[in-house]
């Protein structure tokens, strides 16, 4: 959501920004319904005014014993003036915020304008990648000759983008989600947060997701919402709270089951856990005050990489281009883990900075130490990481030629000491 001060202040900038998020331009439009919403308004108030006015010389003539006929005949005119205002002023407020609310973030300064991720901007690498002397496999390829992953079995119950984990490979999940709870609340500072999978319409318009995007949503018959990712649930936490400044930032942590429809990607990655319509993921979340946004954002993204090192998982760091950015983020880093069954890398976290504008959606405030009045804060959110994703990386750069793989050793503890699955 936007100010509408900024805008006005800035209506070719405002443009320029959606333009970068390959959006037409709305200032005109926008700025046209804000004046007949603020035409309006004067005119209530005025209304309002002649009203007040007409009762005091109402209540004059009553006590001087005149005919206040007349008087009173305009106020029931101007009563019915100031009905049809007041629902016109409803009728007005909702089509601008509808307007708004479709909108997304305006791209943070430096972000490379692009369409898609050709425009994406490759900020760093870490670790070498494995060399076999053999042709490595895919994930589910692995997984299902060992007879620990199956698609078949999922299909059964649930249809396709679902997947059934055996044994070893079940454990190996869970494992991977303690691991990444411990690093980021013993030595990141993230506090553990369990939350709801099931929200409602006003928790899933706070971040965003609607109502632009509720094809991607799961949406039960008495009106919840499925969670996509716990972002969802962590931010609105602060809905309609002013916060102490001192209190800034909040983190949070959570590992959760995350549920999508997958509407826009019909025949992508539709072999193997890549793509799916239950998956599990470790989420971070950060309330920050705005000048400190950008340091947090950056802190963020390096735990999320501190997981992957010490998994010893190769991988590129990527600064999105404005087209490639989710809704309502303003800059976005993703990290990629190199998957070397299909010989490149794929996304295993997204971070990003949204600014304040989940939390002019929420009404999250803080208060500063100093001076009047409250401010906006911004909010934070990345993977730390993708279970389902860091588990197919684990499998596939830490492979075999038997068919079976090895566990990192930072996973050995949570495993009781298992060193290799197959």
């Amino acid at each position: 959501m936007y100010d509408l001060r900024w805008i006005r202040d800035n209506p070719d900038a405002f443009d320029a920004g959606l333009a970068a998020r390959g959006v037409a331009p709305q200032a005109q439009e926008i700025l046209a319904q804000d004046v007949q919403a603020r035409a309006n308004r004067t005119s209530l108030q005025e209304i309002q005014n002649r009203r007040n006015a007409l009762s005091k010389q109402i209540g004059a003539a009553k006590s001087k014993g005149e005919n206040a006929d007349g008087l009173i005949a305009e106020v029931g005119e101007l009563k019915d003036a100031l009905q049809a205002g007041e629902e016109l002023e409803r009728d007005l407020s909702q089509a601008l915020r509808e307007t708004l609310s479709g909108l997304p973030n305006q791209p943070e300064p430096g972000v490379p304008v692009g369409a898609d991720e050709e425009a994406n901007i490759e900020v760093r690498r870490h670790g070498a990648l494995p060399v076999f002397d053999f042709e490595a496999k895919q994930h589910f390829e692995i997984g299902e000759a060992l007879g620990l992953m199956d698609f078949e079995a999922a299909s059964k119950l649930s249809g396709a983008r679902f997947v059934v984990l055996r044994g070893a490979l079940a454990r190996l999940e869970r494992a991977l989600a303690a691991f990444m709870l411990d690093i980021h609340t013993e030595e990141f500072g993230y506090t553990e947060t369990s939350v709801p999978l099931l929200v409602r319409e006003h928790t899933a318009f706070g971040t965003g997701n609607l109502p632009k995007f509720e094809d991607d949503l799961f949406k039960t018959t008495d009106g919840f919402y499925l969670i996509p990712t716990a972002e969802m649930v962590l931010t609105n936490l602060v809905r309609d709270e002013v916060l102490a400044e001192a209190d800034l930032p909040l983190r949070f942590i959570a590992h959760t089951p995350c549920f999508r429809s997958e509407a826009g990607a019909a025949g992508r990655d539709t072999r193997g856990m890549l793509r799916q319509h239950q998956f599990y993921k470790v989420e971070m979340v950060s309330i920050s005050h705005p000048d400190q946004s950008g340091e947090e954002h950056e802190r963020m993204t390096a735990c999320a990489e501190a997981i992957l090192q010490r998994l010893g998982i190769p991988y590129r760091a990527m600064l999105l281009s404005s087209g490639d950015m989710g809704f309502s983020a303003q800059r976005t880093y993703d990290l990629e883990g190199w998957m070397p069954g299909q010989d490149c890398y794929r996304e295993i976290s997204s971070c990003s900075n949204c600014g304040d504008f989940q939390a002019r959606r929420m009404s999250a405030r803080f208060k500063p130490k100093q001076g009047k009045g409250t401010g906006f804060v911004h909010t934070l959110n990345g993977s730390g990481l993708a279970v389902g994703r860091t588990l197919i990386a684990v499998m596939e750069n830490y492979q075999f030629a038997d068919g079976g793989f090895a566990i990192p050793e930072a996973l050995q503890p949570y495993l009781g000491g298992m060193t290799r699955i197959g």
